[in-house]
């Protein structure tokens, strides 16, 4: 391989002149259309394996050593989180359950209550009311009794007094149709066989 003069660059060429220059004497460098990828030339692939193995091995050992354990502790902080909250949640569940059942038994004991509370005093409001409509049927029944005592002495001077009356209007009417007026006892005797 041959090395050709490589024209001096100067500063004063315009850009393009520049980069025109820097091409050719690159092309002359490697020969005329004989160049091409310098990773496909046999003489670089040792280099190229062996910093390909040591890129290679230390991305290994970053990810053995850094990466995936931070990952898995990541990981299993959060399936621990996750873990203890749905545990957390199902105790939490559990005990609301246990306390509904706890509500609904004491609603169910107060009911029960209410109810033997509300026959007790139905049953002693009924018992109550038995007693005073005894109490004042009693009373009624000794007015109406003592009513009819009354009633039946006034009866019994009223039929003394109509023994007498009767007796004095059947003497007044047979002195009026008669003209005479009868005895006592005659007229007293008439009533008494009249009744």
């Amino acid at each position: 391989m041959t090395v050709s003069a490589q024209p001096a660059v100067t500063h004063d060429a315009p850009p393009s002149v520049a980069v025109a220059d820097t091409h050719a004497s690159t092309e002359a460098a490697h020969g005329e259309g004989g160049g091409g990828l310098p990773q496909f030339e046999f003489q670089h692939w040792f280099g190229q394996i062996v910093w390909l193995i040591f890129l290679f091995a230390l991305l290994y050992w970053l990810m053995a050593k850094v990466f995936v354990p931070r990952l898995r502790g990541v990981i299993d902080q959060r399936a621990a989180t996750i873990s203890d909250a749905v545990s957390a949640a199902r105790q939490v569940q559990a005990e609301a359950a246990g306390q509904a059942e706890a509500a609904k038994a004491e609603v169910e004991a107060a009911r029960a209550s209410s109810r033997s509370m509300a026959a007790a005093a139905k049953a002693r409001v009924t018992e109550q009311a038995n007693a005073r409509a005894a109490e004042e049927e009693a009373v009624v029944n000794a007015r109406i009794a003592e009513a009819e005592t009354a009633i039946g002495k006034t009866r019994d001077a009223a039929m003394t007094n109509v023994g007498s009356i009767a007796s004095d209007t059947a003497a007044a009417i047979v002195e009026r149709l008669t003209g005479k007026a009868p005895s006592a006892a005659e007229a007293s005797a008439a009533v008494k066989g009249a009744a």
